[in-house]
């Protein structure tokens, strides 16, 4: 919400992706400008987290094999980020 500035709300959603799934995390703030795409998951980029925090998401998710990607349109609904989680890592109920 402090990075999505105007964010009134925050959906989350899960859904099959071939064998494995699709997490996707998605805002109606102000979206993250494509500048900045690329580099919002480096080591020491950005605010507030001394440019640990997206670095340490990724770091953490590629643990377990998740891979994560900024997706949202600048300036058309918000930040969305897509997680693929792999098919041993998925399990329905």
């Amino acid at each position: 919400m402090r990075h999505g500035r105007t964010v009134t709300e925050i959906r989350v959603t899960a859904v099959p992706d071939g064998g494995g799934a699709r997490i996707v995390w998605e805002d109606n703030g102000v979206g993250v400008p494509a500048e900045h795409k690329e580099r919002i998951f480096e080591r020491g980029f950005g605010s507030h987290t001394g440019g640990l925090g997206l670095f340490l998401v990724k770091e953490v998710l590629s643990i377990t094999g998740i891979a994560i990607r900024e997706t949202g349109e600048p300036g058309r609904g918000g930040a969305r980020f897509e997680m693929a989680v792999p098919e041993e890592h998925v399990r329905y109920r």
